[in-house]
């Protein structure tokens, strides 16, 4: 969900509740948009320290109470300093939010340098790429802001030093926790639009999942006008409507995430500081407050798009050396078809050799029996050359096009060997969840010499979290053991599985090696169950994850070989079985 304006209202009630009163004892500025500060609350509201974190990134801007520390800068930046200057030490005497806006005020009183009181308020609008921190005087002025933005950015409002703060109301939209029961009708019967589009339209802080879990718990729909509802419906919806704005003014919020299953993980999928009874069928998790739930569901959610962001210089090489092999790889497929008629100059010379002597001088061709074949056979000839002559020329074709087929039969195998290690390395990449996973695959990469490998690399990996295969317990208590990269698989594969053991892996597809320990069981012993989750595992850890049923293959590890110098996860096996499966492991558990 949108940091929306119900989120913002439950933030500034935890917010106020703990800091009003309290003293800040630091300022930091970790980065350019973002502010730690370090704050003691008053001593009946708990005493001890607490951090606020505030950020202005365009991209993702947040505010809530932590416990982790951030690296600041040395020298601290302008705005860190102008902060320092007035309010370090000052006391917080209110946190507010005007009307329903994704804003939040904190008024701070403090001394100036000639010890008289003064008070001055810092601003956070969590409105997308429009954040600011703003920091304002006692006269609702703009002293500084964390970004400056002039009318050549904005012609709506300007955020420089002496300019006279106000929130832009462009948008003509009013606060819903002032709204009456006749103004709502009436704008739903002059309304063409549809119920949530016109909530979102009218009122500030409503977000489309807002709006829609309105209408979803007056049990109306969406796909309609909102001029088109009956007197009933309006007013169905009203109550929903204002039993919502009544529990904000009381502060009665219940923060959670909502998760759905993704395969055999459970995603975040939206955050809301109210019960989202539309969301009856995926998980819900309480937080205890606002500032934990968004500190969770960022994490989460930041810690896929860290390692994508990471991973993408990987990516990057992997997918321009595979568009060059691929294209080298369907030129020589093209050059092997050209040789194949070098079978049929072979031929040629020899039916000239044996029959040559019957042939008429300056010929264009001549008809010769095949004795290959008992057909007779024309061959075309060089007018200006005798039958001997003619039979060197179609020889040393043939032997010229036998070399280049040779050659190509070598390489087509060196490249398209390749090209499977390289889409192996990409499923990889497509695994990895931290950056240990990472170094294992850029170790490999080094190896096989995709990529440069730095004096300094060893000594880098040896202070990356080291990466271990993933481990999951079946419906029937057995282990199961996941290589996320092509160097995992073959440690699972040919070091922590015994020759017992199943080994499971997606047919003729990049994909993972899944280990199935046996505990010592024949395989007609292992309940069916078992073999479809551990097939689960391998399909939903394949290139095939977004296919409806995916071929696995399974044989006891025993029957797994390693060919001498080959690739790492590349196998071979003679003899196995084979099960259709679906990639959806929400059934496992996965262990710690």
């Amino acid at each position: 969900m949108a940091f929306d304006g119900i989120a913002t209202a439950c933030l500034t009630k935890e917010l106020s509740d703990l800091l009003t009163g309290g003293r800040i004892n630091k300022i930091a500025q970790t980065d350019s948009s973002e502010l730690v500060l370090t704050i003691k609350p008053m001593m009946e509201k708990g005493g001890g320290q607490v951090r606020l974190y505030l950020s202005a990134d365009p991209s993702l801007p947040l505010c809530y109470l932590t416990e982790k520390t951030r690296q600041a800068p040395l020298t601290a930046p302008a705005f860190c300093m102008l902060l320092r200057k007035h309010i370090q030490s000052g006391r917080i005497v209110s946190v507010t939010q005007p009307g329903l806006e994704r804003i939040i005020r904190f008024e701070i009183e403090h001394l100036n340098e000639m010890g008289d009181l003064c008070r001055h308020t810092l601003v956070i609008e969590i409105m997308g790429k429009h954040s600011n921190l703003i920091f304002l005087d006692e006269n609702e002025k703009v002293v500084d802001s964390i970004r400056r933005v002039s009318s050549l950015v904005s012609s709506v409002r300007e955020v420089l030093p002496g300019r006279d703060y106000f929130i832009p109301s462009t948008q003509g939209k009013i606060n819903p926790l002032e709204e009456k029961e006749d103004a709502f009708k009436e704008k739903l019967s002059q309304a063409g639009a549809d119920p949530a589009g016109l909530l979102m339209k009218t009122y500030t802080g409503f977000s489309r999942q807002m709006a829609e879990e309105i209408l979803f718990r007056a049990c109306l729909s969406h796909d309609r006008s909102a001029s088109s509802m009956t007197a009933e419906e309006q007013t169905a919806l009203w109550k929903v409507f204002s039993g919502l704005m009544e529990d904000i003014r009381k502060g009665a919020f219940s923060p959670a995430i909502y998760y759905k299953k993704a395969g055999g993980s459970q995603v975040p999928a939206d955050f809301s500081a109210v019960p989202m009874t539309m969301y009856g069928d995926m998980e819900r998790r309480d937080y205890p407050s606002i500032s934990s739930l968004l500190e969770a569901f960022y994490d989460q959610k930041n810690e896929v798009t860290r390692i994508r962001q990471k991973s993408a210089d990987l990516r990057h090489i992997v997918q321009t050396i595979l568009e060059r092999d691929i294209h080298k790889y369907d030129l020589q497929l093209r050059q092997i078809r050209d040789t194949e008629k070098k079978d049929k100059y072979r031929v040629y010379g020899e039916l000239l050799n044996a029959y040559g002597y019957g042939v008429p001088e300056g010929a264009k061709s001549c008809l010769l029996d095949n004795y290959y074949t008992g057909e007779k056979l024309t061959v075309p000839l060089d007018p200006r050359l005798t039958p001997q002559q003619n039979a060197k020329k179609y020889f040393d074709r043939y032997t010229k096009l036998k070399r280049t087929y040779e050659a190509l039969s070598r390489l087509t195998v060196e490249v398209k060997a390749e090209i499977d290690h390289l889409e192996s390395i990409r499923t990889s990449l497509d695994l990895s969840t931290g950056e240990g996973d990472l170094a294992m695959i850029r170790k490999e990469m080094e190896d096989a010499g995709f990529i440069r490998r730095h004096a300094d690399s060893k000594k880098g990996r040896s202070r990356t979290p080291q990466s271990r295969p993933l481990h999951y317990i079946s419906s029937d208590g057995f282990d199961l053991y996941v290589g996320k990269n092509n160097l995992q698989n073959d440690e699972l594969t040919f070091k922590m599985a015994a020759p017992s053991d199943i080994w499971f892996h997606a047919n003729d597809m990049p994909g993972s090696h899944v280990i199935l320990k046996a505990r010592g069981l024949a395989m007609n012993d292992i309940p069916d169950r078992v073999f479809e989750e551990a097939a689960s595992l391998a399909a939903w850890y394949s290139s095939g994850r977004a296919q409806s049923k995916v071929e696995i293959d399974y044989l006891e590890r025993r029957d797994v070989k390693k060919p001498g110098g080959a690739r790492p996860g590349f196998v071979v096996y003679y003899t196995n079985y084979s099960i259709l499966a679906n990639p959806d492991i929400s059934m496992l558990r996965q262990a710690d």
